[in-house]
């Protein structure tokens, strides 16, 4: 299988930490692609129209996308361990999909600060972004006591929005404000899944 990614996606990352916590990391080859909303790859776009990461082709040839197309299909190739039986799949599946938005208004706020001209950005949706990151980030406290030792699609996202964070928005002090959210990372973020993808500063 090609994984189609960038270093620096949390989406992407979340599929790798997939791969590694299902022992399928060796059956994927990740491949960097120069995905950007502007400048568009035309190599990526020919396995994914929409020309983003993560793209996933299979063995037999077959583009998967997005993120959570991925994740479920290489947690069905790894025997299911990541996406629970109910009533336990319904939370794991919304905290994945909390994690995934503020994954989203951060990349969103990323690209505002880092690809937009100067002169074309909008503070007033760049505050409206954050305050996407600040209300996912206060409900995820709120449910910390109930991370424990959990390693499924919830769990992982998770610690790839706050390793995100952590890589792009340092000034924001999301640890001091979240202590519990940041005492549960402190151990998730030191499994060998996190550890090896981390992206480099």
């Amino acid at each position: 299988m090609k994984l189609y990614f960038s270093p620096f996606s949390p989406f992407a990352r979340k599929c790798l930490v997939c791969a590694y916590e299902l022992g399928l990391r060796d059956r994927v080859e990740a491949v960097v692609a120069a995905a950007h909303p502007v400048n568009r790859d035309r190599a990526l776009i020919a396995f994914n129209p929409l020309g983003k990461v993560p793209t996933l082709v299979t063995e037999k040839g077959v583009s998967l996308y997005d993120s959570r197309v991925i994740c479920e299909y290489l947690n069905d190739l790894g025997g299911g361990r990541l996406i629970p039986g109910s009533p336990d799949r319904w939370v794991a599946l919304v905290e994945q999909a909390l994690a995934d938005g503020l994954m989203d208004a951060a990349v969103l706020t990323r690209y505002e600060m880092a690809v937009r001209p100067e002169a074309l950005r909008w503070s007033d949706w760049t505050a409206g972004q954050l305050d996407k990151v600040t209300c996912a980030m206060a409900e995820l406290e709120s449910r910390a006591s109930s991370f424990k030792n959990r390693v499924d699609i919830g769990t992982i996202t998770i610690g790839c929005a706050l390793g995100y964070l952590d890589f792009r928005f340092e000034s924001l002090g999301w640890r001091e404000k979240y202590p519990a959210v940041a005492a549960w990372f402190n151990i998730f973020a030191a499994r060998e899944s996190m550890m090896a993808t981390r992206p480099a500063a």
